[in-house]
């Protein structure tokens, strides 16, 4: 006895159980993954900006810091000698020993500028001076960032009027 041959409906129904995926459903998961795809690019993007911000903030805080320390040892003729306006030399702060110092300072001598400004406070009689360092660059995306800091130098050493005014 010979079983019967499946009706052509039921030989459709089990040919779409086995059939793959439709032209629809593989451009929505293209389109998604398009989406995702497109959005971690993005991310790593905004993620490479903001690790180039913060080499560089580190940096420029160096620069200031390393400027403040060699002023601070200066005595007060010197200070008053220094140029007001002047852009500060960035060799002095990171010498370049080797080969590979020479091309990272390179990269960052033409990333960097510094300048000190030093200027006379007439109400303490010209005995004080304000310095300001500022440090401006260009960060990966072409935006200008700048950081700068100010402190106060006195004739007699900082503490000068602590000692006028206890005697």
């Amino acid at each position: 006895m010979t079983s019967p041959s499946p009706s052509p409906i039921a030989k459709r129904r089990s040919f779409r159980s086995r059939a793959g995926f439709t032209i629809v459903e593989v451009a929505v998961a293209a389109t998604v993954m398009l989406l995702a795809i497109s959005s971690a690019i993005i991310v790593l993007q905004s993620g490479f900006k903001a690790l180039d911000n913060a080499r560089k903030t580190t940096l420029a805080a160096q620069i200031i810091q390393s400027e403040m320390e060699q002023i601070r040892m200066l005595s007060w003729t010197r200070v008053q000698a220094l140029e007001s306006g002047g852009e500060i030399d960035l060799t002095t702060i990171f010498p370049q020993n080797t080969a590979l110092e020479q091309k990272v300072f390179k990269q960052m001598d033409d990333t960097f500028t510094a300048i000190r400004t030093i200027t006379p406070l007439a109400a303490y009689s010209n005995t004080v001076v304000e310095i300001t360092v500022t440090v401006t660059w260009k960060g990966l995306d072409g935006v200008t960032h700048n950081r700068s800091t100010s402190t106060r130098y006195c004739q007699n050493g900082l503490y000068n009027y602590y000692y006028t005014l206890a005697s």
